[in-house]
């Protein structure tokens, strides 16, 4: 994916250089001639800029002045840097001041651009590590959101807007959409971000259990409660509670969850009095709520509690030109996870994405870039990982890898071990003579019509086994269930004493 480098440098002819070679490699410049102008630029246009190439030696504020500057910052980008001094205590200064990387001028354009893909590539894995430690904590933002497009700013700012109020906030959108992502932001913006965020899925509760999960009970309220247990609400007591798809919540509860609204106070189940609570609400659904209500399997007085201050999250499908990025995110992700070393996606199969309409939302796109990382056998994803895709997106079609040939069965004489001509593997018998079709065996009876000697079908089985595993004795041993040393005992007994070849 096309990145945006600045390029701070002194030197006209250098800065050029650097230039055409970044555009090379399909990134994006910026150029500044100074450090002053590289910081300008930076808060100028600081979320653009993906890295930053600093020349180290330049009049006025030099490279580690710069380096100092952004320390503080942890939202600065990555800076790989430069200079033609290339000492090792110039480096190991640049790396303590901050620097991601190292370069010694006149540097190869091989080297630059191994540089900037890895120094991009830890920076979206410590982003990435970042964005799970702040959701853990409760201090997840809009600004970790992936959501630049026009669309998605009214939501942004409707939610950064709730986040100042302790107001109810009812999320509306598609399923996989990322809801329960907007409710931890709205939490990350507001006074109560640090605190508990506890959510519950009201759709996978059993109906028996609503109360006793989001309310608590007493020891003993009912049969089976062998313990007290706090409620989710308690749980959230000073944080915000989440309500997943409020839609699926029965009646009865939605009594029980109108009272919390009102009064600030829950009823455990089995409990002699109220408990007071302290929470902030945000509820979720891929409903139609006021159908809903019109049937009678909501109540309109708790919907109109729920709708204070409505969010509507629009679908991926009106929010592609966040889809680059989001396939870059999950496959920097992804591919960490499975160990495996991808860029990204081709021009052909980024456009067939883009074509697609995604009826799953975010979900299915992050569903779907996991599992071709997973088929990935290059570097690069290419149509051919997204098959599922491409049967639905007309003018384009996976290719699916031939079907390897089958192994051949025959038993074959190989190897390390090479027995004489006595011992060639036996003739086989006709196991189905009905069908004509005969299958591998040792003969049982000699050609008398008497049964054979167990010796001599022993010998025949180590003679099989010799050929069929190619003279491996520790395979041939561990197939016929014996030791090594009782596999060569029988092999002189019978004469089969192997010979290396």
């Amino acid at each position: 994916m096309a990145k945006c480098i600045l390029i701070v440098d002194d030197d006209p002819a250098q800065r050029r250089i650097l230039e055409e070679a970044v555009k090379t490699f399909g990134h994006e410049t910026v150029i500044a001639e100074s450090g002053e102008q590289a910081l300008d630029r930076l808060k100028e246009e600081g979320a653009k800029i993906d890295l930053v190439l600093l020349d180290l030696v330049m009049p006025g504020l030099d490279g580690m002045g710069v380096l100092d500057r952004l320390r503080p910052d942890p939202a600065s980008p990555p800076v790989i840097v430069q200079t033609a001094n290339g000492s090792m205590d110039t480096a190991i200064g640049a790396m303590r001041a901050g620097a991601t990387d190292f370069v010694v001028k006149p540097v190869s354009p091989e080297r630059l651009e191994v540089s900037i893909k890895n120094a991009l590539r830890i920076n979206t894995l410590e982003g990435e590590i970042n964005r799970i430690s702040r959701k853990a904590t409760g201090t997840f933002t809009f600004g970790d959101l992936i959501a630049k497009g026009e669309v998605m700013s009214r939501v942004i700012e409707l939610g950064k807007r709730a986040g100042q109020s302790n107001i109810p906030v009812l999320i509306e959108g598609e399923s996989g959409v990322g809801k329960e992502l907007i409710a931890l932001a709205i939490q990350g913006e507001s006074e109560r971000a640090g605190k508990p965020f506890v959510t519950v899925n009201c759709g996978a509760i059993p109906e028996n259990l609503v109360e006793s999960i989001l309310f608590g009970h007493e020891k003993g309220s009912f049969t089976g409660a062998c313990a007290k247990r706090e409620g989710k609400f308690a749980e959230a007591d000073g944080g915000t509670l989440f309500l997943d798809e409020v839609g699926e919540l029965p009646l009865d509860a939605q009594v029980k969850l109108l009272r919390a609204l009102q009064d600030g106070e829950i009823d455990p189940v089995g409990a002699k009095r109220p408990i007071k609570v302290d929470f902030r609400l945000i509820s979720a659904t891929n409903q139609d709520m006021i159908r809903l209500v019109n049937e009678g399997k909501f109540r309109e007085d708790l919907y109109y509690r729920l709708n204070v201050f409505p969010v509507w999250v629009p679908p991926l499908r009106e929010r592609m030109v966040d889809v680059p990025e989001l396939i870059e995110h999950f496959v920097e992700r992804f591919a960490s996870e499975e160990g495996k070393k991808i860029d990204g996606v081709t021009a052909e199969a980024l456009d067939m994405i883009q074509r697609y309409p995604w009826p799953g939302n975010v979900r299915q796109l992050e569903n779907a870039i996991f599992r071709a990382v997973v088929l990935a056998d290059q570097s690069t994803l290419t149509v051919n990982e997204f098959p599922q895709i491409a049967a639905h997106v007309e003018g384009f079609e996976a290719l699916t890898p031939p079907a390897p040939a089958p192994k051949d069965e025959t038993p074959k004489i190989e190897g390390p071990v090479v027995l004489g001509a006595e011992a060639s593997v036996p003739a086989t018998i006709a196991l189905s003579a009905e069908n004509g079709r005969e299958e591998l065996g040792i003969p049982a009876l000699d050609q008398a019509g008497n049964v054979r000697a167990l010796e001599e079908v022993e010998a025949d089985m180590i003679r099989l086994a010799i050929g069929r595993y190619r003279g491996h004795m520790t395979e041939i041993a561990k197939k016929l269930g014996i030791g090594r040393s009782t596999l060569y005992r029988k092999m002189r007994e019978f004469g089969l004493e192997a010979h290396t070849s």
